[in-house]
């Protein structure tokens, strides 16, 4: 662990929650090989530096069930279809690694086992003291609750230090950045802030179980290169939600 504290990393075990949409790259729809390639060689450089990786996926690339339910579709079937998504991410992401050399575990929370390990918390601890990454998919098993919530569950379950939303802007703003030129970016933002001005960085679910568990939730620019690493050793832009 030398190396790890030349860089001045400061945390040893932290969640990486990214959505499905960051697969797709510059298209409108599923994955971009080369995009999920990129995101891979970001963990591995952060798993690089001795930190213990946890990672969620989400599933809007493929199928999301709030807007399947939207079009008619009954929501907990169509909460279940995101759910399976999840899944196709994660293996995706798990061949990403694993082909630069990284062991991962994909964990569902919908047993499967040709494809992937059920979730049994003991097992999945075991798996990160062994420096493997663990993509934790289908969300939590049910429907009702997004991606975000399975994250900080899991993040919970794990002993995670923080979460590390992964997101298209680099923190968290008062406005959409993208349409807004006079949107101010926080630096920090308490989960009671997040709540009340309601700013989208994660549901309100999501954010009651980080605040109720003291679990600090950084939100980051995944499409700025370096970044997850960056942020890891105490540099770049990002803001830090915490009580």
């Amino acid at each position: 662990m030398s190396h790890a504290a030349d860089a001045k990393v400061t945390y040893n075990r932290v969640m990486l929650k990214i959505s499905g949409e960051a697969l797709m790259g510059d298209q409108g729809f599923g994955l971009h090989p080369p995009t999920v390639q990129r995101i891979a060689q970001e963990v591995k450089s952060v798993r690089d530096l001795g930190v213990e990786i946890c990672m969620v996926i989400g599933g809007g690339n493929i199928f999301r069930g709030l807007a399947g339910s939207a079009q008619g579709m009954e929501r907990t079937t169509a909460d279940y279809m995101g759910m399976l998504a999840t899944v196709m991410n994660a293996l995706a992401m798990q061949s990403a690694l694993e082909q630069i050399g990284v062991f991962t575990r994909v964990i569902s929370a919908i047993p499967m086992d040709q494809v992937c390990e059920p979730y049994i918390r003991r097992r999945a601890v075991r798996h990160l003291e062994k420096k493997r990454v663990c993509i934790f998919a289908a969300g939590t098993g049910n429907p009702y609750f997004t991606t975000d919530t399975a994250a900080t569950l899991r993040a919970n379950e794990m002993a995670c230090q923080a979460i590390f939303k992964g997101t298209k802007v680099d923190g968290v703003y008062d406005k959409d950045p993208k349409k807004h030129s006079d949107a101010k970016r926080y630096d920090t933002v308490s989960y009671d802030e997040v709540l009340q001005k309601h700013l989208g960085v994660m549901d309100a679910s999501a954010i009651a179980l980080a605040r109720d568990n003291d679990l600090p939730i950084i939100v980051f620019s995944l499409d700025e290169p370096g970044g997850f690493r960056g942020i890891l050793a105490g540099q770049g832009t990002y803001t830090r939600v915490h009580g």
